[in-house]
């Protein structure tokens, strides 16, 4: 295994029977190769959410596995995808159905709105704007393909 999309493919193989038989999912798997000090961050989550002691399960499970094919030195951390991570799957979008959302579109223009409903190819939002007293609200269909980039918008009000 000397590259890290063979490492990658290999970790992913292996976290296969312990994603409960989909109860969790894989959001990212980054590896940064090194002669000196390796990482592997894997990010997971679940529809209910996952919680730390998953966390730490899933890497010890991995852990022994992982051991065998990386170089000496390594740090393994599997964790949940922080709040500012961007979305990236269907199930991600369906996760945060009526949160606000800023999304990015492949020609550069931004919306922000609260995601409404989601399907395999599209999502759809109400935009956040200001609007005439009668204005009739119209939701916003945006396909995936049109996507370049969306997120939560936290909000501590």
């Amino acid at each position: 295994m000397n590259t890290n999309i063979e490492v990658k493919q290999k970790i992913e193989q292996l976290l296969e029977p312990l994603l409960e038989n989909d109860k969790f999912f894989v959001v990212d798997i980054k590896v940064s190769l090194s002669k000196v000090h390796s990482k592997v961050t894997i990010l997971l989550d679940s529809d209910e959410g996952i919680k730390i002691d998953e966390c730490t399960e899933i890497s010890r499970q991995l852990g022994t596995d992982i051991d065998e094919m990386m170089p000496e030195k390594y740090t393994l951390e599997v964790s949940s995808p922080g709040v500012d991570f961007p979305l990236k799957s269907e199930r991600m979008y369906r996760k945060n159905i009526g949160r606000s959302l800023k999304i990015v579109q492949k020609d550069g223009t931004e919306l922000k709105g609260s995601l409404e409903s989601v399907d395999a190819e599209q999502i759809t939002i109400i935009e956040e704007k200001k609007r005439k007293k009668n204005e009739e609200v119209i939701p916003v269909i945006i396909p995936f393909n049109n996507i370049k980039e969306s997120e939560v918008i936290v909000s501590f009000k």
